[in-house]
């Protein structure tokens, strides 16, 4: 911990971030004050002295840019540091141009902040050491000019007619001229040519007091252009210049002449480079270096202009990465990260240098292709990027290959604005993902229809969750050496106002890919822990409640809301029995495995839906609480005396048998599939021969008049 050496104000609205911030600084030595409002804080400036002020920018009452011009009129001598989650460009370069010395952006690394407030308290010690030093030279001629040529800014005099009559020695390093070299030269020597026009009526300002020029940007030029690297080139020097007039008294009664002006030079190089760095972050994608969205919109909104005027057309091509998920999932996002970039270069290396390439998320990418004759250019443009992806990829050694579906929309054929371009090209890639991946399509309005019946689909599907139109029907899973029934299984069902009864392959991958299936799922199981709970106070006999598990549900829901549910309904875990299939379970073992062992706890049963049509890893039935795996009812259809598909039946059976599971077969239809399966000793089956699913009011009839009577005659 250091030494006090600074007194710091937070001021921010976020109390705890507030109280965060204050617990880091204090821990580094300095003296910290909180508020958390605008007004306060500039009660609290006025109040005494701080050195540095910690500033978040939108706050009740008082913002923080208020606050900066609060200071900027008063010239209070504190150094404000931005803290805020505002990532705009303007306010970033509002704030700066405000007297801000530093931005950081929300959330912040410790370090970053306390690095910054320390070099802030560091600025503060040498401006007060050098307040100290030009108070003591105030009052000698000689100190005073040492003074000058000791600061950072050009300072200048010209007279009356804009010749040198003064310049400070800082213009040797800032411009590499030496000052008797500009002593008697027109200060147009200095004046960049572009910004001659704006300077003249300020570089030798006649105006004094408020009217006198205050902060106006200029560009200089240097002598020699080898000197230090300057934004944009070396041969200009951006500068923040500040003039007024010199006036003598020439007689009793007041009466004015002007001799000349005097005129303050500030380097703004390093403003102008975090402002240009600023702006390049708002238009690039960070990681590949490429446009980013914003951008190329921008180019392609110009584009589109000039195709009109030159009846040229020009192609948007919208590009996904089929397998890029894979490498995330098995080498890390590190190479994720990598591979990204490699994509990116080879696709610059593919184009033409007038194409733009953009990265617009994740592993999507678009290019716009201006200039082309025909479909044919767009067309070539796309088998040459599919070639160039198809090579191999090495990352940390492993050899990768991933495939690229680009969907293609030209103008003016397939839209005559920008928006529609883009959604088109899109529409068309995903066409082409859903046929196969790995190649190309051109939009048509065969896409469009099938996109607006997926989003008509969506938006009765939220409307289904909303207004009560999905349904449960139950299949009741028999126990076949005693005709009993041991558990049913939910099946949604959506009562479409249109369509009607929809079946769940209708409408529940749809669910998965626009995110609702976490609204059905907990829809279903709400309902169905629901229907179990009345059974149970009807006295009916005890069975196992068997629920389907979504990927996104179990990788988003807490085990915590599925045992608050059983509470809720007053179920005990014993009753459900949660199904998740074998893909789920391979996406994130690690993950899945703390899930189902806390699930497992509390007494809920897992089964493996589709066993065998996923990984067939069999390894994770050891290392996961599973206990019961059901037997896909394409294999129980394959118990046929033309076939061999028994042979897998009796293998899972087998195994199962051995690692002490429970087994259930779906699918079962015919006799002669019961008959084989209950020759394995396969005791729990459900299917069409023995019940179709049913509603919650059939499903008790069934239970009561099912008491004794023969199996075959239950459904």
């Amino acid at each position: 911990m250091t030494e006090f050496n600074g007194r710091i104000l937070v001021a921010d609205d976020d109390q705890r971030a507030a109280a965060s911030v204050e617990a880091l600084i204090t821990l580094q030595g300095y003296e910290v004050s909180v508020v958390n409002n605008g007004e306060d804080a500039v009660a609290e400036l006025k109040r005494r002295r701080y050195d540095v002020l910690l500033l978040d920018l939108m706050m009740p009452r008082m913002t923080g840019i208020e606050v900066m011009d609060f200071i900027q009129q008063s010239e209070l001598d504190v150094t404000v540091i931005v803290m805020s989650g505002d990532t705009s460009i303007e306010n970033v370069i509002h704030s700066l141009r405000h007297g801000a010395y530093d931005y950081l952006r929300k959330p912040y690394a410790p370090e970053v902040l306390t690095l910054t407030v320390e070099n802030a308290i560091r600025k503060c010690h040498l401006i007060q050491e050098n307040q100290r030093i030009q108070g003591k030279l105030a009052h000698s001629e000689r100190l005073y000019r040492y003074m000058v040529n000791s600061s950072p800014d050009i300072i200048y005099m010209l007279d009356s007619k804009g010749r040198f009559t003064f310049i400070n020695t800082r213009i040797a390093s800032l411009l590499g001229y030496e000052p008797k070299e500009l002593i008697g030269q027109h200060f147009s020597t200095l004046v960049y040519p572009e910004d001659l026009d704006k300077a003249t009526h300020i570089f030798n300002e006649r105006r004094t007091g408020e009217r006198a020029t205050r902060n106006v940007e200029l560009r200089l030029r240097c002598k020699d252009s080898s000197a230090s690297p300057r934004i944009f080139d070396n041969n200009t020097l951006p500068i923040e210049l500040s003039s007024m007039g010199m006036y003598v008294v020439e007689d009793p009664q007041g009466s004015r002449r002007y001799m000349g002006t005097y005129g303050v030079a500030r380097d703004i190089t390093e403003r102008k480079r975090a402002e240009e760095v600023i702006r390049y972050q708002a238009f690039h994608d960070l990681l590949t270096g490429l446009p980013n969205r914003a951008l190329f919109k921008d180019r392609l909104h110009l584009s589109i202009s000039q195709a009109r005027r030159s009846k040229h057309g020009l192609a948007v091509m919208f590009i996904d990465l089929d397998r890029f998920k894979l490498v995330n999932d098995t080498l890390g996002h590190v190479r994720g990260d990598e591979l990204l970039q490699m994509v990116a270069t080879r696709l610059r290396g593919s184009m033409r240098e007038g194409d733009t390439i953009a990265r617009v998320g994740g592993d999507e990418f678009i290019i716009l292709i201006p200039q082309i004759n025909s479909h044919d250019d767009a067309a070539h443009a796309a088998q040459k990027i599919i070639e160039e992806l198809s090579q191999p990829f090495m990352l940390e050694n492993h050899e990768v290959f991933v495939s690229t579906s680009i969907g293609i929309a030209a103008f003016p054929e397939h839209g005559a604005d920008m928006d529609t371009l883009i959604k088109n090209a899109d529409i068309a890639m995903y066409h082409i993902k859903e046929n196969g991946r790995d190649g190309y399509e051109f939009f048509d309005d065969e896409m469009k229809a099938r996109v607006s019946h997926l989003l008509s689909l969506e938006s009765g599907l939220r409307k289904a969750v909303e207004n009560d139109q999905l349904e449960l029907l139950y299949q009741p899973q028999f126990d076949i050496r005693n005709n009993r029934i041991v558990g049913v299984e939910a099946l949604v069902r959506w009562n479409h106002p249109e369509q009607g009864l929809m079946s769940p392959v209708d409408f529940v991958p749809h669910a998965e890919e626009c995110g609702l299936i976490m609204a059905v799922g907990d829809w279903v199981l709400r309902q169905a822990l629901s229907d179990m709970r009345a059974w149970r106070e009807q006295g009916l006999p005890e069975f196992t409640l068997c629920v389907n598990l979504s990927a996104m549900q179990l990788a988003h829901e807490q085990v915590d809301r599925f045992v608050s549910m059983l509470d809720e309904f007053q179920i005990p875990g014993s009753a459900l029995e949660l199904e998740i299939t074998e893909n789920v379970i391979m996406r994130d073992l690690d993950s899945v495995a703390n899930k189902l062992n806390l699930l497992s706890r509390h007494g809920v049963k897992i089964a493996i839906d589709d066993f065998g049509t996923g990984y067939s890893s069999m390894g994770y039935l050891q290392k996961l609480p599973i206990n019961t795996i059901k037997i896909d009812r394409s294999f129980v259809w394959d118990i046929r005396p033309e076939t061999n598909g028994a042979s897998i039946v009796n293998a899972i059976v087998a195994m199962a048998k051995g690692l002490g599971l429970n087994i259930i077969a779906e699918g079962v239809e015919t006799q002669a599939q019961m008959n084989h399966l209950a020759a394995l000793e396969c005791n729990v089956v459900q299917g069409f021969l023995l019940s179709k699913p049913l509603t919650a009011d059939a499903l008790v009839k069934l239970l009561k008049a099912a008491e004794g009577e023969d199996i075959q005659s239950a459904g």
